[in-house]
């Protein structure tokens, strides 16, 4: 299982009912083209942004049932005919898009507020669409997906460092680096890579305790969901832990290389997914 951004769609899992594929397919490529329209190709971020600006356009113009007739038909008329017939709430979409506009200026933040922050809103919306295509709306269940999420954007970025780092990206905060004696955000850009350290390996590490806790938090939901949506999530949750776990035996070296799980690993996660406690 692969912890991509917007990959722990279960668009083609055979454990999504039918029922739930046209609505989670068109939420995922709706999600799925405005990220590409943030980070792919070589537009300006002036570009992107307008881009994305007549994008959410498209998408409220989409949600008033009005035919879309601008740019990317394809992903507005099956979002739109969703929209319709579940419901989808206009206000999760568009969280979604100010966390794609937001990646247009390749922001860095100060401290675990402000990523925490983007991630209520480039990961969240997702887990809380998908429980609104499953009528769950209660409290606890929306908290707990909510660290779900979170935790599983985080895991990605931990996972990533050294991806980010050679396309001039970095989610390692601010104050995170500076309290492990790193370098500032914009120098790591810089010089696109960095070879591991002692200091590295330690900022890593608790940042994988603190996705771990995050994600243990919000496993309890799987508790509360039925049928294939409760293994599905379960399979979720074990793929996040097993990247965690992955990262842990490398000693924390993803300034150097990124682990992955594959298939090898699927059995193991089948039999945690079977064994989940309550608590």
């Amino acid at each position: 299982m692969s912890i991509e951004h917007y990959e722990n769609f279960p668009v083609a899992s055979w454990l999504c009912p039918p029922a739930l594929r046209p609505p989670i397919t068109a939420i995922y490529h709706f999600a799925r083209t405005a990220d590409d329209i943030a980070d792919e190709g070589d537009a300006s971020a002036d570009q992107r942004l307008a881009d994305l600006r007549l994008y959410q356009q498209c998408l409220h113009a989409a949600d008033r049932d009005e035919l879309p007739t601008m740019r990317w038909p394809g992903v507005f008329a099956a979002l739109q005919a969703q929209i319709r017939q579940w419901q989808l709430p206009l206000p999760l979409l568009d969280a979604l898009l100010s966390a794609f506009m937001q990646d247009t200026a390749n922001p860095v933040h100060d401290d675990q507020a402000s990523l925490l922050d983007y991630c209520s809103r480039s990961a969240n919306p997702v887990g809380r669409l998908l429980l609104h295509l499953y009528g769950i709306n209660d409290a606890v269940a929306l908290r707990r997906s909510d660290a779900i999420c979170s935790a599983l954007q985080l895991i990605n970025f931990w996972q990533d460092i050294q991806v980010d780092l050679s396309r001039g990206r970095c989610y390692l905060t601010r104050q995170d680096l500076a309290a492990h004696g790193l370098p500032a955000p914009e120098e790591l850009m810089q010089a696109r890579q960095l070879q591991g350290s002692a200091a590295s390996r330690a900022l890593v590490k608790a940042l994988v305790e603190q996705a771990r806790a995050l994600m243990l938090e919000g496993a309890p939901l799987v508790h509360q969901l039925h049928g294939r949506v409760a293994w599905e999530l379960r399979l979720v949750v074990q793929g996040g832990l097993r990247i965690l776990e992955k990262i842990e035996h490398m000693n924390f070296s993803t300034f150097e290389r990124r682990p992955t799980v594959g298939a090898a690993d699927v059995p193991l996660m089948l039999w945690r997914a079977a064994r989940m406690p309550a608590r």
